[in-house]
């Protein structure tokens, strides 16, 4: 009778460790399968952003009246290739209305390229919106006719861009949208800061901060003009307001026109920059960020457009805009 009671409270305690053992088992498979299911979720909204950059606007339908948009101009050297596959690309946003290439080349653009860009444009467009295309031509090869005046420019809105970044249509009209809510900003993907450096033991020299600078505290003081909205009358400003000397300096050393206007918004407005976030698609070669010395060069270059305007313009900042459509975790 003893035995049996044993037999009996070993099988029931058994039968109990099994049962924990499957609810812990269906515990976990039920944990793996909502891991799964919410990764194809993920995957399944995201494709396009895996797929990479050719994604097109939500609607070509959508345009806005003429003059409401914004303009492109687009700095390029030699990159023909480039240049065809960014103005393919951005041909297809509905909000642009012009693009503008400025040409600092020693000869002029060739017909073939031109009709190439013509035919690309319309194509894109399918005849639903007209979209001007022209070749600001230089005579001189500096960086600071990036940001030459453009008469008869019919848009208040300037994106400025590269021709070697290409950003998806969705977020470039994101960007948009918030240079509209704070038309006398900048607004852009390409955050940068400065710093006081106190290990020289002087309150008035500034030191660049890269990237990583802003990754690690999440502060900036600037957009880069490599792609950043801003309004068309900083071109007149910088054409006709900049500093002589900023201007010589920059074609001199070939390097941070984007810095100087950056001081000369901030000078005018007193206003930090708008950071966006946005997936930046690097189509062509490094550039010259990658040269060794390229940081303490950039540093010369705050110290000295500080000491130009007499001051420091800069604003810093931890505001950043995020498009949440798009975004699970924000």
């Amino acid at each position: 009778m003893r035995g049996t009671l044993l037999a009996n409270r070993r099988g029931i305690q058994r039968f109990r460790q099994l049962a924990t053992t499957a609810v812990k088992s269906s515990k976990i498979k039920l944990l793996l399968f909502c891991c799964i299911a919410f990764t194809l979720v993920v995957v399944a909204t995201r494709a396009s952003d895996f797929m990479g950059w050719t994604n097109h606007s939500d609607s070509l339908d959508q345009f806005l009246p003429p003059g409401k948009g914004y303009a492109i101009v687009m700095n390029t050297w030699k990159r023909y290739d480039l240049l065809k596959q960014s103005i393919s690309h951005y041909a297809s946003c509905s909000g642009l209305e012009s693009i503008h290439i400025v040409w600092s080349e020693p000869n002029p653009p060739s017909d073939s390229l031109s009709t190439f860009l013509n035919h690309v444009i319309e194509s894109k467009t399918r005849g639903l919106k007209k979209v001007e295309l022209s070749f600001d031509i230089n005579k001189e090869d500096s960086l600071n006719n990036r940001f030459k005046e453009i008469p008869g420019l019919k848009t208040d809105a300037v994106f400025s861009i590269d021709d070697d970044v290409v950003f998806p249509c969705s977020s470039v009209e994101f960007a948009f949208k918030v240079w509209q809510s704070a038309p006398n900003a900048m607004v852009g993907f390409v955050p940068r800061a400065h710093w006081v450096d106190k290990t020289l033991g002087k309150t008035e020299y500034y030191t660049y901060g890269g990237w990583w600078s802003v990754w690690w505290t999440g502060t900036y003081s600037m957009v880069l003009s490599k792609a950043a909205f801003f309004h068309k009358k900083y071109l007149r400003m910088y054409t006709n307001e900049m500093p002589k000397s900023i201007k010589e300096f920059v074609t001199k050393n070939r390097n941070c026109e984007d810095i100087a206007m950056s001081f000369l918004v901030a000078n005018a407005t007193g206003a930090p920059p708008i950071w966006v976030k946005g997936k930046i698609f690097e189509i062509g070669s490094t550039g010259i960020s990658s040269l060794g010395g390229h940081g303490e060069r950039r540093t010369r270059c705050v110290n000295r457009f500080a000491a130009e305007f007499g001051r420091m313009p800069l604003v810093p900042t931890t505001a950043k805009a995020i498009d949440s459509r798009n975004t699970w975790f924000w």
